[in-house]
């Protein structure tokens, strides 16, 4: 359909006048020209100022094509097999029904001549086409058909694969490089737009199962049933891409890759082991550009942030961050530092691996294989003339040593510890075999914590929540009455999960004259958390609740992520 009938349509429609469309149109083609790929409709619906979907209904109507609320379908597998999954993926086009010997098939674009065309001649039957937003047909294809369908189907029709290796290698949406490239290419952009951390490739007897972590919880990403017959060569492809011998299937590797994506640069650490049905892989994508978080974006109540930004300036002592493995620790610190990051103070970092790269900041990585482990480096930075150290992780007794050492010779030292919540680290570091006197006199704070999911603002609900259950969880009973409960009630922009984000709920105990004895006496864990409560720490949990009645998470995301504290029981019995 030329232009100029198109424009005849819109005036029809009372969508456009001849000079808006004129105008819209050199306005679309200006942007197309400078890279951008957004549909026509989706422009002209937007320079309306109506909505893609108000835009299709109206535009429906004159044309007398329906208009399809996709999400609310279900396409049965018999209907799918009408269009090629080559047409379907290139010209973004979905069977939805076959009744009557004619197939329906949803389009963003009536006026793609070349669509239209293609998908008659590929359904072999009559059409009729009804409209959908482009958003929702992407959305659908991957949920039918699986990530990746199309370059799957090409991998089928070119075999043998040829595995090539790029020296630069760039990840877009458009990537035509060989077919098994351009789909593990797929799957990292996938995980990238859906903010994923991880992506994990699981090789089962019968399929090849790939799962994206998104805020902190595993999903199953749809895909082909085909994918498992190239299962050998989509491990091959990402163990070239990271350095490893792909030769050797018996042993676990590590390797690493650089991507670009849309200009972002990208790290993305590779963990393969073998399991029975083939090497499993890991992928950690780790977005330098997002971890510079300033402290006061990380969630802190105001009281602690305070007490913080004190005990960060401070020029000696150690402050420990608590939590297990992708709690937020290395972000908290990384903040810490940024921070007080300044030309007048010497830096020096031991990590493994170094997640990002702070500018002004001397960061020395552990290599085990060559025997620079935590306490050898940490021993050759007090040499180095530091004010501040950090300290990746406090595994042994000789890298707590030289850390408490350090702490005590006047310099300031940042570490983390896998413990529950704030006052087990000392009954940790004593077990470790320190002295409890060098412990109460180099600590002086720690800081445990958790994340948590964040309710999705855009479907954000009220909820009503029994007092009794309240009341058996541990929430403050003074304060049932006047609380509100919220939830994400699931939609598009979250993936029909209700959140959408993470945010921190913290335990910071600070050591002062009435924790300190309970620590040369060797005191439990509890005992010190009762102290340090009537001092007025907050609990993780105490924490959450805050958060909960602000807003910002749920109750179940709290209970998620917390047990219940040992040092609880003498507050509120559960």
């Amino acid at each position: 359909m030329p232009f100029t009938s198109i424009k005849t349509v819109f005036a029809q429609a009372a969508l456009a006048s001849p000079d808006e469309f004129s105008q819209w149109l050199k306005a679309w083609r200006i942007a197309a020209e400078s890279g951008s790929q957004e549909p026509l409709l989706g422009f002209f619906s937007r320079e309306r100022g109506v909505s893609e979907e108000q835009f299709l209904q109206q535009l429906g109507q004159t044309l007398g094509w329906p208009y399809l609320d996709l999400p609310k379908l279900t396409v049965p597998p018999e209907t799918r097999q009408k269009i090629s999954t080559k047409v379907a993926f290139q010209y973004f086009v979905l069977p939805t029904q076959f009744e009557n010997g004619t197939l329906q098939v949803a389009v963003s674009n009536p006026f793609d001549a070349a669509m239209l065309n293609a998908v008659q001649f590929d359904a072999q039957c009559p059409v009729q086409f009804a409209l959908t937003p482009r958003n929702e047909i992407e959305k659908a294809l991957k949920k039918y058909y699986g990530v990746g369908a199309e370059t799957l189907d090409e991998m089928a029709e070119d075999e043998p694969i040829e595995l090539l290796v790029a020296e630069d290698k760039e990840i877009t949406e458009g990537d035509q490089e060989a077919s098994v490239i351009k789909f593990v290419n797929q799957i990292i952009w996938e995980a990238y737009k859906d903010r994923s951390t991880d992506i994990h490739f699981e090789p089962a007897e019968d399929e090849l199962r790939i799962r994206y972590r998104i805020d902190g919880i595993l999903h199953q990403t749809p895909m082909p049933p085909q994918l498992k017959r190239f299962q050998a060569a989509i491990i091959s492809r990402i163990k070239v891409m990271s350095g490893m011998n792909i030769a050797e299937k018996r042993l676990p590797q590590d390797g690493r890759i650089n991507v670009r994506i849309k200009g972002e640069e990208i790290d993305i650490r590779v963990s393969t082991v073998p399991t029975v049905y083939g090497e499993s892989v890991s992928l950690r994508l780790l977005t330098r550009g997002k971890i510079f978080l300033t402290l006061d974006k990380l969630g802190f109540a105001p009281a602690d942030e305070g007490a913080l930004r004190e005990l960060i300036v401070k020029p000696h002592g150690i402050m420990l961050v608590t939590g297990p493995t992708g709690a937020g620790k290395s972000t908290t610190l990384y903040a810490c530092l940024s921070t007080i990051n300044s030309v007048h103070k010497r830096i020096i970092t031991i990590e493994e691996p170094v997640e990002y790269e702070l500018k002004g900041i001397n960061q020395i990585a552990v290599r085990s294989d060559i025997g620079l482990t935590f306490a050898v480096g940490l021993r050759h930075i007090l040499r180095q003339d530091p004010n501040v150290i950090m300290v990746g992780e406090i595994r042994d007794l000789e890298t707590a040593e030289i850390a408490i050492r350090a702490a005590l010779t006047g310099h300031l030292v940042f570490s983390t510890l896998h413990t529950n919540d704030a006052p087990s680290a000392f009954t940790r570091l004593i077990d470790m075999g320190i002295e409890p006197f060098l412990v109460a006199s180099s600590v002086e704070a720690v800081l445990a914590q958790r994340l948590v999911r964040t309710i999705c603002s855009h479907c954000k609900t009220e909820q009503k929540v029994e007092r009794d259950y309240l009341i058996k969880i541990g929430f403050p009973e003074d304060e049932i009455a006047t609380a509100k409960f919220w939830r994400g009630a699931g939609c598009d922009e979250c993936r029909q999960l209700g959140y959408q984000g993470r945010l921190g709920i913290y335990e910071l105990l600070l050591l002062n004259e009435a924790v300190r004895p309970l620590i040369l006496n060797r005191a439990p864990a509890s005992t010190i958390a009762q102290k340090a409560m009537e001092q007025g720490m907050r609990t993780l949990r105490h924490d959450g609740w805050n958060k909960v009645r602000a807003g910002l998470t749920t109750i179940e995301e709290v209970l998620r992520v917390t047990q219940t504290e040992e040092h609880m029981k003498g507050l509120v019995e559960v």
